[in-house]
């Protein structure tokens, strides 16, 4: 089987020849193990998915997960000046805001007085939201521009030409033998970048009725960008959904402010496009698979498990198997990032033996791979999934 194929199979819930490999690597991973500038990996579209690419043959990876938008080209006529030192590069851009690109972590950008800007709950009319994406260049705005753009976007012609990129780079450049799966924000994870976490948790107890009229227009955007994703052919849809864990908020939160506009999504995009959709949350969500499962989803990431999560693989499996794929509970701190070979050879073999049972299963890190993990940590999954992974 092709790498595509394998992968193909588990999320179609079947057995294919092995076990699939397919972790997602934090941005900090790529800065500090691509032989690319942090810049270029960044602010160019070929840059990430030249990374992409770079990382998963190193890693033997069956897929790769876009979780970045496209960038415009043009966006070096936006800078004044760049600055770097031995941890950062700094971009100062003509207006004087600037972006912190760390060596080892995710940029950010900032006000030219060193702050991040949100807008307040009380100033937000859903009808001017229709999707958010944290990872634009120039962050969160309301109403929504992209990168440096004057204008709002008018709802019909949102999503700037050079969004989908990236998708269009790594198709080009691995060809037709890997999985290339993208990504979306769910509707509550926009709705958490876009007021920054405390002010959104606080939203939803002061004013339900206008958060849901929110959600509303933010799962509007999600369906449009999944199926303009879907159009370009990708393998499969993720849908980032961070913040719905126990963690956050509760099983009754999670009923009615995640589940219904999820299963939107999953039911719109399903309607044109026969492509698997499936669901990425981190943390404790142990008690909440099989509310996650009535959102449609074809598989489940990360499945974090303790301590990070509260997720035991032996029972998500009982849950799980037949109805959705798993993907993920490898610790990625205390095994990956912190474990001896020894360490990460035994917890990988127990994860191989008891995920692999009558199939459905790819394994991969529980959440992103830490960027100071040692590739020969990452590398070793490989070998131990051609050793113990066969079926």
């Amino acid at each position: 089987m092709t790498s595509k194929e394998r992968i193909s199979k588990a999320m179609q819930l079947g057995i294919p020849d092995r076990v699939p490999l397919m972790c997602q690597l934090s941005i900090g991973h790529y800065f500090q193990n691509s032989k690319l500038d942090p810049m270029d990996i960044w602010f160019e579209s070929e840059g990430f998915a030249e990374a992409l690419i770079e990382l998963q043959q190193r890693y033997n990876f069956d897929g790769v997960l876009i979780n970045l938008p496209g960038r415009p080209p043009d966006y070096k006529n936006y800078i004044k000046k760049i600055e770097r030192s031995e941890n950062e590069t700094k971009v100062i851009w003509k207006n004087d805001c600037y972006t912190v690109i760390p060596s080892d972590d995710n940029p950010h950008f900032y006000q030219p007085d060193g702050s991040r800007r949100f807008p307040m709950f009380e100033e937000i009319d859903p009808e001017k939201l229709f999707y958010i994406e944290p990872w634009d260049i120039t962050e969160i705005k309301y109403p929504y521009k992209w990168f440096f753009e004057t204008e709002p976007r008018n709802f019909n012609d949102f999503f700037p030409s050079y969004h989908q990129n990236i998708i269009r780079a790594v198709k080009q450049i691995a060809g037709d033998k890997i999985s290339i799966h993208s990504e979306i924000f769910s509707p509550w994870s926009q709705f958490l970048e876009l007021l920054n976490y405390e002010n959104a948790l606080m939203a939803i107890m002061d004013d339900p009725g206008k958060v849901k009229a929110i959600l509303e227009r933010l799962t509007e955007g999600a369906i449009a960008l999944a199926k303009l994703q879907a159009s370009e052919k990708v393998d499969a849809i993720l849908i980032s959904s961070a913040f719905a864990g126990a963690g956050l908020i509760s099983r009754e939160h999670y009923i009615e402010f995640v589940l219904p506009y999820e299963r939107k999504i999953i039911a719109e995009v399903k309607k044109e496009f026969d492509i698997p959709v499936y669901t990425h949350t981190c943390g404790s969500i142990g008690d909440r698979l099989d509310l996650m499962l009535e959102t449609s989803t074809n598989g489940i990431d990360t499945l974090d498990p303790p301590p990070l999560g509260t997720v035991e693989l032996e029972e998500a499996k009982k849950i799980l198997t037949g109805k959705a794929f798993i993907k993920g509970n490898i610790d990625p701190v205390n095994t990956l990032l912190l474990g001896s070979s020894d360490q990460i050879k035994r917890d990988v073999e127990w994860r191989i033996n008891v995920g692999k049972e009558k199939g459905g299963y790819i394994l991969s890190s529980a959440c992103s791979v830490a960027p100071k993990t040692p590739p020969q940590n990452i590398e070793l999954l490989s070998q131990l999934v051609e050793t113990f992974g066969m079926y």
